[in-house]
């Protein structure tokens, strides 16, 4: 029998987290260089939008940011990306104003700190993603309440996170998710549910890349594109022969 829900207010959350987000930690290697293998060049105009709806402690969407999205930045592909992460997933709020978040406190914990965190960084997509794909990464080692060694192990400042929990703009954030993701057509059914160009590409999420290099229409092609044997049809990518490796369902 499954164990009862709780619920976790937002102000809960809030008093919870900045008690001790703002410890010193040592570094971790999280296998993304500061700069480097992160493409910055492409035709604006251009760009694919790759939308990723997910949760924090969720393993699969876990498992899909550290081994599966990082190729839009270990590899030039994410040259005619436009990158959204959207951390809310399968969370439901409460009559009370509450959040109850599928994996339990930490996950509200950490859907909020990483909102701050894509709000501090809002127009560098770059350490957004190195950010998340730390504490993500923790998360797959079983180390997700390490969380704060992040920030040293990405060279980031915790400033505009801790002014984010300070003027309250992280609960905001968080419900204006809880909107968008309320909002999606087709409704979501499972964690993560990727769009590229605000189609859902559903359980075939695992092969975005393909859904990607499809879409593109502009002039400068990547070479990421260019290697890799897509299976299209006229306007649309073929469904994957590739068996996803996992989600979690929404309740």
């Amino acid at each position: 029998m499954a164990p009862p829900k709780r619920t976790y207010t937002a102000m809960f959350v809030f008093f919870y987290m900045s008690s001790y987000i703002f410890q010193s930690h040592g570094s971790l290697d999280i296998g993304v260089g500061p700069s480097g293998g992160f493409p910055t060049d492409g035709d604006s105009d251009d760009r694919v939008s790759v939308s990723l709806y997910y949760e924090s402690l969720c393993p699969y969407c876990a498992n899909f940011i550290v081994n599966k999205l990082v190729r839009l930045f270990t590899t030039d592909l994410g040259s005619i990306v436009n990158l959204r992460l959207i951390p809310w997933g399968n969370t439901q709020t409460a009559p009370n104003h509450g959040w109850i978040c599928q994996h339990g406190p930490d996950e509200c914990l950490l859907n909020l700190v990483e909102a701050c965190a894509i709000s501090s960084w809002s127009n560098l997509e770059i350490m957004q993603f190195r950010f998340v794909y730390c504490i993500e990464l923790l998360h797959l080692e079983n180390r997700h309440s390490d969380w704060k060694s992040c920030f040293a192990a990405t060279g980031l400042s915790e400033i505009p996170v801790r002014d984010c929990f300070n003027n309250g703009v992280g609960i905001l954030l968080e419900q204006g998710y809880a909107a968008e993701t309320a909002s999606l057509i087709p409704t979501h059914r499972f964690v993560p549910w990727v769009l590229v160009n605000n189609q859902p590409l559903q359980e075939d999420y695992e092969n975005f890349e393909a859904y990607i290099c499809s879409a593109y229409n502009g002039s400068r092609t990547p070479q990421a594109c260019s290697q890799q044997a897509l299976s299209v049809g006229s306007n649309m990518v073929k469904t994957s022969s590739i068996t996803p490796s996992g989600f979690c369902l929404r309740e």
